[in-house]
């Protein structure tokens, strides 16, 4: 029968919890600054408990979470949302940020071409920029 497991690396949780693809990536992270524990910097070797406060900047969006439980193994995403619990201020933030991006999005959308040009499409352009 297998040992509880009452802490395990930082960087082997964030992979387990499916916020970074690679364990690498996650160490990355930590290292570059992107994730605090209990509000401050730490390495990715830290060893981290349930009840533990991290703080995550991924790509613009940040989650605060406190961990739940524990796990080195990487699982399904619906058992990663079991390992930690998100305040409800950043979740709001999140989704509030999400909601202004999309927006943006449908504002700015400035594509108007749908195809790449033709033989006869480019012999126009040509023509219209050398004269």
């Amino acid at each position: 029968m297998p040992a509880e497991i009452d802490a395990v690396r930082l960087d082997k949780w964030l992979w387990a919890a499916r916020f970074y693809k690679t364990r690498k990536l996650a160490t990355n992270a930590i290292t570059g600054g992107k994730v605090h524990v209990n509000g401050q910097r730490t390495k990715p070797g830290k060893d981290v408990k349930i009840g533990t406060e991290i703080t995550v900047n991924k790509s613009g969006y940040t989650w605060e979470i406190s961990i739940a439980a524990i796990t080195g193994q990487r699982r399904s995403a619906k058992d990663a949302l079991l390992l930690y619990l998100e305040t409800p201020e950043s979740f709001a933030k999140r989704q509030h940020r999400i909601q202004e991006q999309r927006e943006q999005k449908e504002l700015f959308n400035f594509t108007g071409i749908d195809h790449k040009p033709n033989k006869k499409e480019r012999r126009l352009i040509h023509r219209f920029k050398q004269g």
